[in-house]
Formats: C-alpha cells, sequence, structure tokens
C-alpha cells in the first residue's frame, strides 16, 4: 500500500500511544473530583495544557479541549454567532472551507444569518480589496480557513487581522486544521482557532480550540463542569496528554519535515506536469504536503478508484465532503466545472519516502494509460 492521504489522517506517532496508555493507566481519577485520585489528574491535565500553551505561544486558559477540528469550528461559529447576534447578522467566508466551517453557516443562514462569499483569485487567495468592501458595521464574523485542504492554499492573515482593526464588532475565526505542525502559524490578532491532533501524528477524537481571553461565546454543550465553561464533560486527560506529545516533535522538526516534503512535492510536480492530460490545481506557493491535480476527461473519483485498486490512497476533495460533486476549492481557481470534477488530492508526509514516489508514478502511469491514453492520441 501507498498511503497519500496524510492530510486526511496521519499514524499516531509511537510516543504518542504509549502516553496514551500510560496515562489511562497512572491517572485513574476524574480530573474534576475532589479526592486524591481526581487532584493528580487535575494536576497532569493543568501541566499538559501549560506545555501545549507554551509551544503555542497562547495562554492556557485560552484553550477549550474538544472532539476534534470540527466540533471547534462548530462552537467557535455558533457560538460568536448567538453572543454576537445582538450586533448583527452578516458574516463572511470563503468557497475553500471544510465542510464543518460551511456547515454551521449554511445551518446560520437558514436561522435568518447573512453569508457572503468572498471571491478567490487565480492563486486560490482571496481577493482582499473585495473583502473590504463586503465588510460592513454589522458583521459579526470572518470564517477563513490559513491553509485550505484541497488545494493547499495559504490565506494572508495577517493582512486580513489588519484589515479588521477598523471593525471592533466583527471576530475573526480561522480553521488552522491543516496549518498546524506544518508551516510556522500566529495566533495573533485572532479571535478563535481550531486545530485537531490528528493531523500531526495524534489520536483521533481530540482537538482544541483556542478562544481569545475575553471574547464571550454561548456553548454548544450544556450542563456539567469540564475542562472550560465553554466545553462541559469530562476532560479525557489521556487524548490531551497525547496531544501534548504529539505536537512537540511537530513543532521541533517543522522546517526539516518541511524542506523535505518541498522535494517531494516538486518531483511531483516535474513528472506529473509532462502528461498533457494533467493539470496542476495547487498553486505554486501552496503548502509542500498538499498536490492537487486534474486528468482532464477522467473524473476524481474514477482515478481515484483505479489508483485504489493498485493499493494507493489518494482523495477526492476533503474526506469530510459530498462525493461526485465538483470541488469548489478548485472550481474557484480554475472556473472549471469538468476541471473541478476531475480533481484529486494527493497529501505528503515526512514518512512518505522516495521509493513510495517512484512507485506511485509508475503506478500513475499505468492508470493514465488506461483511463487517458485514448484521450491524447
Amino acid at each position: 500500500m501507498i498511503y497519500l492521504d496524510y492530510s486526511a489522517n496521519t499514524p499516531a506517532a509511537p510516543e504518542v500511544l504509549d502516553c496514551f496508555v500510560k496515562t489511562e493507566q497512572t491517572y485513574i481519577g476524574n480530573p474534576n473530583a475532589a479526592h486524591p485520585a481526581g487532584r493528580a489528574a487535575q494536576n497532569r491535565l493543568v501541566e499538559a495544557t501549560m506545555s501545549l500553551a507554551g509551544m503555542l505561544q497562547i495562554a492556557s486558559g485560552e484553550i477549550i479541549y474538544t472532539s476534534g477540528a470540527s466540533e471547534a469550528n462548530n462552537l467557535a461559529i455558533k457560538g460568536i454567532a448567538r453572543s454576537q447576534r445582538h450586533l448583527g447578522k452578516h458574516m463572511i467566508s470563503t468557497a475553500l472551507e471544510h465542510p464543518s466551517v460551511s456547515g454551521p453557516l449554511t445551518y446560520l443562514q437558514e436561522q435568518g444569518y447573512e453569508i457572503d462569499l468572498v471571491n478567490i483569485g487565480r492563486d486560490g487567495r482571496i481577493d482582499l480589496e473585495q473583502f473590504r468592501e463586503l465588510l460592513r458595521k454589522d458583521t459579526v464574523l470572518v470564517a477563513v480557513n490559513a491553509v485550505d485542504s484541497e488545494l493547499g492554499v495559504v490565506q494572508p492573515i495577517e493582512e486580513i487581522v489588519s484589515i479588521l482593526r477598523d471593525f471592533p464588532n466583527c471576530r475573526l475565526h480561522v480553521d488552522a486544521t491543516q496549518a498546524i505542525g506544518k508551516i510556522p502559524f500566529s495566533f495573533a490578532g485572532i479571535d478563535t482557532v481550531s486545530l485537531t491532533a490528528h493531523k500531526f501524528y495524534g489520536l483521533n477524537g481530540c482537538g482544541m480550540l483556542y478562544k481569545r481571553k475575553n471574547l464571550v461565546i454561548e456553548p454548544l454543550i450544556h450542563g456539567g463542569t469540564g475542562a472550560s465553561l465553554y466545553r462541559s464533560g469530562t476532560p479525557t486527560l489521556a487524548l490531551v496528554a497525547s496531544m501534548e506529545t504529539a505536537l512537540k516533535p511537530a513543532l521541533e522538526h517543522l522546517e526539516e519535515r518541511r524542506a523535505y516534503i518541498q522535494n517531494l512535492n516538486v518531483s511531483l510536480r516535474d513528472e506529473l506536469s509532462k502528461y498533457p492530460l494533467v493539470r496542476i490545481n495547487s498553486p505554486g506557493q501552496a503548502v509542500p504536503h498538499i498536490l492537487n491535480l486534474s486528468v482532464a476527461g477522467v473524473k476524481g473519483t474514477q482515478f481515484r478508484q483505479i489508483l485504489s485498486e493498485h493499493g494507493v490512497c489518494v482523495s477526492v476533495k476533503s474526506a469530510c465532503s459530498v462525493e461526485e460533486t465538483p470541488s469548489k476549492a478548485v472550481f474557484a481557481v480554475s472556473r472549471d466545472k469538468k476541471n473541478a470534477l476531475s480533481s484529486w488530492r494527493i497529501s505528503l508526509s515526512h514518512l512518505t519516502t522516495e521509493g513510495e514516489i517512484r512507485e506511485f508514478l509508475t503506478i500513475f502511469d499505468q492508470c493514465y494509460r488506461e483511463l487517458a491514453g485514448n484521450k491524447v492520441l
């Protein structure tokens, strides 16, 4: 098997699994309990939270633990909408967002909120001039991802933060799921940020929402005591500790991993571009771990299927997206519906070997000739 779907899920690192098991065995008490076992668990939770905060350069009180980025996105978007509803019901987002962002926005639209999508340029970045024009006094939320999961485009978050300084009633939510542990990222000036551990070799089921100090949002889950007033429920200490364990090497080795993956990306771009029906959709300045392409005349789902039959794992759009519909992200940059239907994604890791890339290219050549060869003649 050749696994090239690391943006959907990464394998848990051995030290992460060890940490989870040892924490479960060592800390048997509920962190909310007042007895010695509970206090020991609470102390370890505080320790892990302080460590995570230090690595991310935020305050420990700004961390809300969730079941993943999808919950974090929902908590941020719905929570801000409810707490800001007296100030307005206008929101701005993009066509590049993950379904866990576009979904709650659609839900809010059905509740009477007005949603505007800012235009995307050919380079995949938002049109900052149009963004300025869309902003209004009653705009209460801007939701923009740091790196989109299909194309790997890095959005100009610092510029967005600067523009929003003139709109004090507007909050900025950033889905940083594809950024944390992959590229340098700053929380400065952002109100809420979502991330999840299974994108940087941690475990599934553990995510986090950064909520800027003094920002009030309405919780999704009510009742019970948790690690935060904004998220009820018994905190899962072993998951938190394992996320701490996963994040440390991801940040410490970020640059060397990125450089290695960049070389793999360049090799893939060079080789795949030799095929006349191949179109590389990811812009040149996209993150190296995501490479989106299309083979003209062949649906993305069809190419994924034949690659799968050869033991190659790639994805069509985000793993959480609806099948057999054009990629909104690819359509936004290409303005071509057929191209968007033909698109699929390769996502790389420092675990990807040069041998796997060579083998993939051999398999790709076979599949290309089988599915698209007659279209070239």
